[in-house]
């Protein structure tokens, strides 16, 4: 039970970080450095961020052709939760976990076009001569937010402890590769890729503290 509450703790706590850096990102050394000429936050850090890394359109398109993997994971969970409550014939049937996977990755889909409408940061370069809002990195907040939880989702159900290690390692590397390619790319500005690390690690310890005791 102690365990249990400090997930939860640090739940609240990455949230919590994730606002205060939307506020700060919002607030501090904000200067017209966006090619549209629009504001962004932390504006000499990540100029300078911006510069060392450069622009890489082919990690972009790769990044946005991977992102694809976890709206499918997405997808198929949302069916297989659906089939779960048509078959059982009611929503209290359908597994614990998948309920909490499903509000969780609501939670992120909200997040997400909040900021939709709430644009804090314009990208550092122009897609198809379009200024897109760029915070947070939502390939970032994807990635993070759903290949995680869907490996923990799937190592409930899987029984081979070599498969559930493999699927781990998987995931991990999945993430990992689309967190650092997404930086790496320069579409994004460090602080877009920072604030969509804080969210994702907020929701995978949400999702941990609603299936810890299954």
């Amino acid at each position: 039970m102690q365990k249990k509450k400090r997930i939860l703790t640090a739940a609240v706590a990455a949230f919590a970080m994730f606002v205060l850096w939307t506020v700060l990102t919002a607030a501090v050394d904000r200067a017209p450095i966006a090619p549209d000429g629009s504001y962004v936050g932390f504006a000499t850090v990540n100029s300078y961020v911006h510069r060392a890394v450069g622009v890489n359109m082919c990690l972009y398109r790769l990044t946005d052709l991977l992102g694809i993997v976890p709206i499918v994971c997405v997808a198929a969970f949302g069916v297989f939760g659906l089939c779960q409550w048509l078959k059982r014939k009611s929503i209290r049937r359908v597994d614990r976990s998948l309920l909490a996977l499903g509000g969780v990755y609501l939670l992120v889909m909200a997040v997400y076009v909040f900021f939709e409408f709430a644009v804090i940061n314009c990208r550092p370069v122009l897609i198809e001569g379009v200024a897109e809002a760029s915070y947070p990195s939502s390939t970032t907040m994807l990635a993070l937010c759903v290949m995680p939880t869907a490996v923990m989702e799937l190592n409930l159900r899987i029984r081979s402890s070599v498969a559930r290690r493999v699927l781990s390692g998987a995931g991990v590397l999945f993430t990992a590769f689309m967190v650092v390619a997404r930086l790496l790319s320069g579409v994004h500005w460090l602080s877009d890729i920072i604030g969509g690390i804080l969210f994702g690690a907020g929701i995978v310890l949400l999702y941990y503290f609603l299936i810890w005791d299954l």
